[in-house]
């Protein structure tokens, strides 16, 4: 009997374990911020998507494909051309995540990795047609409107093929070596300019000033011709005291000056020479 017992629980729990091992394999979580698809080996790409939680298939028959719909960053490099023809180096930001209604036409035309297939693609067909319209210098003074013209023909783009763009954004944008180079000769070029037009400003205000001193000594002149016709020699010996007290004044003031009494020899105590 102990025997019989034993063994059918030995069944009764390899029993349980096949079940359990079935089961199991017939299990399949989607994590949050995913979503799944299911591929049919008899009727191909099921057209409802799965969301997050446990979930049942059919083993060998089914077949569960993760997506992750959260949002990722990926950086895109371009060279392209701007309209006066300068090579421009570019970068690209963006920040991207699938629709998740669009998962089931995305595995069947692109791919698990459609984000390797389109968003190089597209960003640079973008960026060089953008580029295009406009010169190396509004892409620098413009850039603003650049972007917003990036940002409003990409999404447009992706949408295309079920990708939703949360975020585009220009991090690099660097020209060629040539043009880098006559930007610098530019620059020079313009500095020597604004320094000679200051010198021949500079030397006309010069220029102005001596006329304006030289029409002022010749008035001066004209004055003192018309004083010395009216006031004769008086303005003459006028100008010759105010001389003097002008002499005498800065004279007081200098501690350097001795003053020697008029009409005495003051050598007087000095021995004769023989």
């Amino acid at each position: 009997m102990a025997a019989q017992l034993f063994n059918r629980l030995g069944q009764l729990g390899l029993g349980l374990a096949v079940v359990g091992g079935v089961v199991n394999s017939a299990l399949y979580n989607v994590d949050g911020g995913h979503r799944a698809v299911i591929f049919d080996r008899f009727s191909g790409i099921k057209k409802y998507v799965v969301g997050e939680g446990t979930h049942f298939f059919i083993p060998w028959v089914q077949k569960p494909i993760i997506f992750d719909i959260r949002s990722r960053p990926r950086n895109v490099p371009v060279v392209t051309g701007s309209k006066d023809l300068q090579n421009v180096n570019i970068t690209l930001r963006i920040l991207f995540r699938p629709k998740p209604d669009q998962l089931p036409r995305i595995y069947s035309i692109i791919g698990i990795d459609y984000d390797d297939r389109v968003l190089p693609s597209i960003t640079t067909e973008v960026l060089k047609a953008v580029v295009a319209q406009f010169d190396a210098g509004e892409l620098i003074t413009q850039r603003e409107l650049v972007s917003q013209k990036v940002s409003e023909d990409l999404v447009e783009r992706s949408s295309q093929f079920g990708l939703i763009l949360d975020d585009i954004s220009i991090t690099h944008l660097t020209f060629g070596k040539e043009f880098t180079q006559a930007v610098e000769l530019k620059q020079v070029a313009q500095q020597e300019a604004e320094r000679a037009r200051f010198l021949v400003e500079r030397a006309e205000q010069q220029k102005q000033a001596a006329v304006i001193s030289a029409e002022g000594d010749a008035q001066a002149a004209l004055m003192l011709a018309k004083s010395f016709g009216e006031a004769g020699e008086g303005l003459v010996e006028l100008r010759r005291i105010e001389a003097a007290e002008d002499i005498a004044y800065q004279l007081s003031r200098s501690r350097n000056i001795t003053y020697l009494p008029s009409g005495q020899n003051i050598l007087m105590n000095l021995p004769a020479t023989a």
